[in-house]
């Protein structure tokens, strides 16, 4: 029997660690079901991040409203022989009941500061923790190396090219939802393209180059089936290949090219003087688009130094987030039977409670700094967690917030302060403090 590539949705309450079932079925035991909080956070940004982009969070919380344990699941499970047949017949009508508490999608967050809350009885809230972790976790990461690559092409359009190189069909498919957040301009990759509503970029291979007799024959073949389109000039020389992309138009001035693309070579060099050729040719209208083992730091520097480059494609820095390809988030418990609950692990502690994160602003409209406190407090500034789930069911209004992401990602852009728009590795220096009550309960 063929695997399928991707989890099913009747398998997707499995995607836990065993730890999960057993802990929830020693719970179910003890008939242990007061209400619990727990908190999902991380104690300390990537040493290559100076804010991370919060993403995904909202997206967990909806799936975790339809999740179940189905026939087949219950069915495998019972074939582990760990399980009570009373606690697999438990886990058959299982349904979250509980309240999440997110951060709308595309939120820039700092350590400590929660993402989400989940407020159920104990059993339901433990059951999440992994399946919870691993979505925020994989979209948050891409989304903050995302904004890196949006903020260094300064109003350019960036392009996603890393499929190939990602870990896994899901990852490829649900980065392009973190793409599209952060403010990417399209991607090459038509199935995350078209289920994310991110417009699909992409040229050629230098294979069609080489499948035909000459390049400029392969560019006139290709620019006829699709107007417009952007060719790939490095196959041979790159100069070259734009030498042919100006003698072609001039033989068919009807032809449509928007753009050359390079993928090799000194690029800077490269590109200033295929800008050169091309606008002595009078095709000032053709644009240049770069790529090869680019990030947002080579992209800065390109356009530090003011290189003609009109666009980005980025691949494999973006699809595996080299620089920075996980986060240490943690879901606690902070809360149970309606005390606060505090782990003091050396290194690992965490603010106990529920909490409510409040968002201040300079007189310029820019961020100025965070108050996390207890969500009982009321103080100045923007509280930031939502409820988006209520009584196991999403609330339409504030899952809406997930849809308005990019737009509300852009505004925030300019409004971040210039310690946290900075590529080069360092301490922000964005003040997110304790409440003096969540100080003191702590």
């Amino acid at each position: 029997m063929t695997a399928p590539l991707t989890v099913e949705e009747d398998e997707l309450a499995l995607l836990t660690d065993l730890y999960q079932l057993t802990m929830t079925q020693a719970y179910w035991r003890e008939g242990m079901d007061d209400q619990a909080t727990f908190s999902l956070f991380f104690r300390r940004l990537p040493a290559e991040r100076r804010f991370m982009l919060a993403c995904g969070q909202q997206h967990a919380a909806e799936l975790v409203s339809r999740l179940r344990f189905g026939k087949r699941a219950i069915a495998r499970l019972a074939e582990t022989g760990r399980f009570d047949n009373a606690f697999l017949d438990w886990l058959a009508n299982w349904r979250f009941e509980g309240d999440i508490w997110t951060l709308p999608e595309g939120t820039p967050v700092f350590a400590n500061e929660p993402l989400l809350e989940v407020d159920a009885p104990i059993a339901q809230a433990q059951l999440l923790e992994s399946l919870i972790m691993n979505l925020v976790q994989l979209e948050t990461v891409l989304a903050s190396k995302a904004i890196r690559l949006v903020m260094a092409a300064r109003g350019r359009p960036v392009v996603d090219f890393g499929l190939r190189r990602m870990h896994g069909v899901d990852a490829a498919v649900r980065g392009v939802r973190a793409y599209r957040t952060a403010g990417l301009a399209g991607t090459s990759n038509v199935l995350g393209g078209l289920r994310h509503d991110l417009p699909l970029n992409g040229t050629m291979a230098h294979s069609y180059i080489l499948a035909h007799d000459s390049e400029r024959e392969a560019f006139r073949a290709f620019a006829r089936h699709m107007p417009g389109t952007t060719l790939l000039v490095d196959t041979h020389d790159t100069l070259a290949g734009v030498r042919e992309v100006i003698a072609l138009l001039h033989e068919e001035p009807d032809l449509s090219i928007g753009a050359i693309r390079l993928d090799s070579g000194h690029l800077e060099e490269l590109a200033r003087s295929a800008r050169q050729l091309l606008d002595e040719a009078g095709l000032d209208d053709v644009k240049i688009v770069a790529s090869s083992g680019l990030d947002e730091h080579a992209i800065d520097a390109l356009l530090a130094a003011d290189v003609p480059i009109d666009a980005f494609g980025v691949g494999t820095q973006l699809g595996a987030s080299a620089d920075a390809p996980v986060i240490d988030l943690s879901y606690k418990l902070v809360e149970y039977a309606g005390e606060p609950r505090i782990k003091h692990s050396p290194g690992k502690a965490n603010l106990p409670g529920r909490k409510q994160v409040y968002r201040h602003v300079d007189a310029a409209g820019r961020l100025a700094g965070d108050t996390i406190a207890g969500r009982d407090e009321q103080l100045d500034g923007s509280p930031l967690l939502v409820r988006s789930v209520t009584q196991g069911q999403p609330d339409p209004q504030t899952m809406a917030l997930a849809e308005s992401a990019r737009e509300r990602v852009a505004q925030t852009r300019q409004r971040l302060p210039e310690s946290l728009t900075r590529l080069a590795p360092g301490d922000g220096n964005y003040p997110v403090t304790l409440s003096e009550a969540l100080s003191a309960r702590r």
